[in-house]
């Protein structure tokens, strides 16, 4: 004779399930990869370490011996994985009336939702702070300051007077990307890639980006952030930055800003001997942080 246990039954209802997570989590754009640069990893931690190139070389006197330079170490950013986790249960006697469907279905795709929703704002809180001194990275302070320490002395990242967004800020802070230096002091071709934006600052983004005459003026000057293909990756707007006025714009810098995935988003499923209710629940683990600071530029807004 054949009995029927909730381990049978779990077993019939997973695949339902497990289908439904994989629909559900797809079905959304994802937002943070316009954020960050996405690695994998297969240890405890990652650390990016800032090894400090050469300086110029000075002149050499005849008859006098050459000048010996040394590479330096740097900042150091660690990558730290966190876990995040969440479930919910479906109890034996909605499994029993036949409200697998009804309710099964509908937490699961929650589930996934609230998955990829700390997803987003785990990346973008980095944005959403990165003017707060309270939150610091490997230089010891925030990362949008116009004092990151270097061999070379403070730089900067923001705007010497906080600005709000318009063609003349824009071109301030290109001009400022432009004349970016390494940790000693010496030009790198940094370049702007792509203006991140808030959704309250969408349509103004547009209007700056592509109109081909200056914006909001009638003299006949052209819009030269256009003209010259600044932006190669366009606009990116985000609907989890929170601050309305602020606006950044991410660079070529190679080392920049990274999310590294250690354990990919799960599902699992399990019978509680004792209500034989089920649970189900999603797991992953990933770090997310900032190595060099020259990868981002941003105002706070006026």
């Amino acid at each position: 004779m054949t009995v029927i246990s909730t381990g049978n039954i779990a077993k019939l209802l997973w695949p339902g399930l497990n289908a439904r997570w994989g629909a559900n989590y797809t079905e959304y754009p994802k937002e943070y990869t316009d954020l960050v640069d996405v690695f994998s990893s297969d240890l405890a931690y990652e650390e990016d370490q800032e090894v400090t190139g050469f300086g110029l070389a000075p002149i050499k006197a005849q008859g006098q011996a050459i000048q010996y330079d040394t590479m330096q170490q740097g900042v150091t950013t660690r990558y730290t994985h966190i876990a995040y986790g969440l479930g919910f249960i479906i109890t034996h006697e909605a499994l029993m009336d036949n409200q697998y469907e009804k309710v099964g279905m509908q937490r699961t795709g929650s589930l996934a939702f609230s998955m990829r929703q700390t997803k987003e704002n785990v990346v973008a809180n980095m944005y959403n702070r990165a003017f707060n001194s309270s939150y610091t990275f490997g230089d010891g302070v925030q990362l949008l300051s116009t004092a990151h320490p270097t061999l070379s002395g403070n730089q900067n990242n923001t705007l010497a007077v906080a600005a709000d967004m318009s063609e003349a800020s824009l071109e301030d802070m290109v001009i400022q990307i432009g004349q970016a230096v390494n940790a000693r002091g010496m030009r790198i071709s940094l370049q702007a890639k792509s203006l991140i934006v808030p959704i309250n600052l969408q349509f103004e983004a547009a209007r700056i980006l592509k109109s081909v005459g200056q914006n909001d003026t009638a003299n006949n000057a052209i819009n030269a952030l256009r003209s010259m293909g600044m932006f190669s990756d366009g606009v990116k707007v985000n609907h989890y930055l929170t601050d309305t006025d602020a606006f950044f714009i991410r660079t070529n810098a190679p080392e920049g800003l990274k999310l590294f995935q250690r354990e990919e988003a799960t599902f699992a499923q399990d019978g509680d001997f004792d209500t034989s209710n089920l649970k189900y629940k999603a797991y992953e683990r990933y770090s997310v942080s900032a190595s060099d600071f020259r990868a981002l530029y941003g105002s706070p807004g006026a």
